[in-house]
């Protein structure tokens, strides 16, 4: 029997909920998590952390619903963070700028994952500037 795409735990603790999620988060799996931190917030959760370190990918829909919770969490006077993403998801966040509102750290400074946890494939690289592209000169081409 096949594993499913993504399995959800949730422990709670009064008003604060621990949630790891494994396997793939992706346009398929997506209502899942969606469902998931809906129901912490209906439950009168307001401090969610998400462990990611089984989590062997993430795509932009992942993105997406984390960053959706974490709006409508704020807006509830509450906390999502992230913990251990996979490396597809580090990149996306810091692409768009984002870390500092999913992750609560200053990118590149994440805690090691914890021991037990597989390694990583490759480490992430640090947050390095794009140069800037030299204005054409003389008109359009």
């Amino acid at each position: 029997m096949p594993l499913p795409p993504l399995t959800i735990y949730r422990h709670d603790r009064k008003e604060r909920a621990l949630i790891t999620l494994a396997g793939e988060i992706d346009l398929e799996t997506v209502p899942l998590v969606r469902a998931s931190l809906e129901r912490c917030l209906r439950d009168g959760i307001r401090t969610i952390d998400v462990d990611l370190t089984p989590v062997t990918f993430c795509d932009c829909s992942g993105l997406n619903a984390f960053l959706n919770a974490s709006q409508r969490i704020t807006t509830a006077g509450g906390t999502l963070r992230l913990h251990h993403p996979p490396r597809t998801l580090v990149l996306m966040l810091d692409v768009a700028g984002c870390e500092f509102l999913l992750l609560g750290v200053p990118f590149g400074r994440l805690p090691p994952p914890p021991k037990n946890a597989p390694p990583r494939t490759a480490p992430v690289p640090p947050h390095r500037p794009v140069p800037p592209v030299p204005a054409l000169v003389g008109g359009a081409v």
